[in-house]
């Protein structure tokens, strides 16, 4: 029996501190599409506010869980053109704080309908030039 699910994983450092870093996606999530807008085009706020724990904002596409006590999100996509291919396709960021800047831990965990598909390589590189957007953001605020 083949083994259809994997996690993609990697690690950016950043120059921004790991708290403001956070903070942007957890409670000024509706500054990402001016951060990033090649990569996010809307985010709206389905339940809750900007700030309550526990809110749930729509971003195009995807439903996002927040651990503020590691600092880290998971996108739960909810549908779109990676269901093609993926039966399970869940990016994540956990950042941690370092003396100087931060280290954002970047995975993506999948689980394909059949061996024969891809891996979610190509998401990567897109998330991985998300983050830096959104760090440079930061870095300008």
């Amino acid at each position: 029996m083949a083994n259809l699910k994997g996690k993609l994983e990697t690690e950016v450092e950043l120059k921004a501190p790991a708290d403001k870093f956070f903070k942007i996606w957890r409670s000024e999530t509706h500054k990402l599409p001016t951060a990033t807008s090649k990569n996010i085009q809307g985010v709206k706020v389905h339940e809750g506010d900007w700030d309550q724990h526990g809110a749930i904002k729509i971003w195009n596409y995807t439903k996002v869980e927040f651990d503020d006590d590691n600092m880290s999100f998971t996108l739960h996509c909810i549908e779109g053109h990676v269901f093609d291919t993926w039966k399970v396709f869940k990016p994540a960021c956990k950042v941690i704080p370092k003396e100087q800047g931060s280290l954002a831990k970047l995975s993506i965990e999948y689980e394909k309908y059949k061996e024969s598909d891809p891996n979610p390589d190509k998401y990567m590189p897109f998330f991985i030039d998300m983050v830096k957007d959104i760090e440079a953001h930061v870095l300008s605020a």
